[in-house]
């Protein structure tokens, strides 16, 4: 049979594969608009709720109203918590996440990134570390509130050491999210520093450096773009959490802000938690407004994690 003559096995599932393949792409672009849809509708749920609030002027006065809208959203940054819904506000609960975002940010990149380079770079194939990889690649998949339960008993209790125990404080909750992304951080590591070209380092091995050398001078600078990307991604995980926060002992109202990592803390997702439990309707608009200052923060971390790693691939490209 000549390789221009097809085969006859072929012929009966001819025109079952024609009407499966235009199928399967519309099943994955169904896939892909529910989610779509999805999201644009909480979304769209969450604005209509802040834009019907109290007082607020009609959505036809589009200038006016998002001149409203920033001052609603400043009077909600700048409030502490409240009973009374007008004069409630997410102040403590921004103080306290950006607490946490840096000391997350403190303890999971180094350690992250180091694990991924180890692994990576130095760790010999064999049986050992395909059950750390195994490992780690199981933690990514584990719920939020398992790490939460760990936190409690690790860092807030110490094991049941009172010596060793750091209580409802500011490090339990950094040292639990830290835990929580650190997976998340070490996989996305891991496939930026497989992108590299294995040329990259030879050439390098070739020129006399050492294998610290390629690492540092070579390997990790190709890599970075990708290594922010997925530090960003768990960051932006550990600022949105509320399950471990709360297993932890995270305050659900808060009257002062913390001055250093061994004070008592809440965060935003917590407060906005709180605030939607609250039956009241005007509690509902101010949850709703607090949700807006996460998604402001999350695009902002989000844009500058863009804007460095574009910075960075063009400075390895020249």
């Amino acid at each position: 049979m000549s390789l221009s003559t097809p085969d006859a096995r072929f012929h009966p599932h001819r025109n079952l594969r024609r009407f499966m393949g235009p199928v399967f792409g519309f099943a994955c672009l169904l896939a892909t608009l529910s989610g779509v849809v999805v999201l644009s509708v909480l979304l769209g749920a969450v604005f209509a709720t802040v834009l019907r609030r109290p007082g607020a002027r009609p959505w036809t006065e589009v200038g006016a109203n998002l001149h409203d809208l920033f001052q609603f959203l400043g009077a909600l940054a700048s409030h502490m918590r409240s009973r009374n819904a007008a004069a409630a506000g997410f102040r403590a609960g921004i103080a306290g996440s950006l607490w946490l975002l840096g000391m997350v940010a403190v303890f999971a990149i180094p350690v992250g990134v180091g694990a991924a380079v180890f692994l990576e770079e130095y760790a010999p194939a064999g049986r050992v570390r395909k059950i750390i990889q195994t490992n780690i690649a199981n933690l990514a998949g584990v719920p939020s509130i398992v790490y939460g339960i760990l936190g409690l008993a690790l860092f807030v209790r110490g094991l049941g050491y009172k010596g060793v125990a750091l209580g409802p404080s500011l490090w339990a909750g950094a040292l639990t999210l830290g835990l929580l992304i650190l997976p998340t951080v070490v996989i996305a590591t891991q496939e930026a520093l497989r992108t590299v070209p294995s040329s990259l380092r030879q050439a390098a091995l070739a020129l006399g450096a050492t294998r610290w050398q390629v690492v540092r001078d070579h390997v990790v600078p190709s890599a970075l773009p990708g290594i922010l990307t997925g530090t960003i991604l768990g960051l932006s995980r550990a600022i949105g959490e509320t399950a471990p926060l709360l297993m932890v002992g995270a305050a659900g109202s808060i009257l002062r802000l913390p001055k250093g990592p061994s004070d008592r803390y809440t965060a935003l997702p917590v407060e906005i938690y709180n605030y939607a439990k609250e039956p009241s309707t005007a509690f509902q608009t101010v949850a709703a407004g607090g949700i807006l200052i996460l998604l402001v923060m999350l695009l902002s971390m989000n844009a500058t994690a863009i804007v460095i790693r574009n910075r960075y691939r063009r400075s390895t490209r020249g």
